[in-house]
């Protein structure tokens, strides 16, 4: 049995992307993580099971602290190494919306899915 903890749609506005305007800036993402954990949890013990608190940080720290990515990929590779310290995840899955990507016509949405295993 396994047990997932997520934060979905989580709105940021951020300067990430592979045009140098794209750095300079803020323009929006929606980031979903879902942590799978390594054992089941029972009880009332915060620190048995993985807080959405940090799940949050971890964008936060990843989009907003971090030096300026080009690539989405760059992203979920930051939010991962963040996660890796939390011995409780056994598996993270990531998926990132670029709302105001810019595409060459109207219509679509960019968006990146990455996923981890221990």
């Amino acid at each position: 049995m396994s047990l997932r903890v997520g934060l979905e749609n989580y709105h940021l506005e951020a300067c990430h992307g592979a045009y140098d305007w794209e750095r300079e800036e803020p323009q929006p993402f929606v980031i979903s993580l879902w942590a799978t954990l390594a054992k089941e949890v029972r009880g009332e013990d915060l620190d048995a099971t993985v807080d959405y608190g940090d799940l949050q940080r971890w964008v936060d720290e990843a989009f907003l602290e971090m030096a300026a990515a080009h690539l989405l990929e760059e992203l979920a590779a930051r939010i991962i190494d963040l996660a890796k310290g939390n011995e409780i995840i056994s598996e993270l899955e990531i998926r990132i919306e670029k709302p105001e990507a810019p595409l060459p016509h109207p219509g679509g949405l960019a968006v990146i899915e990455r996923h981890w295993k221990r």
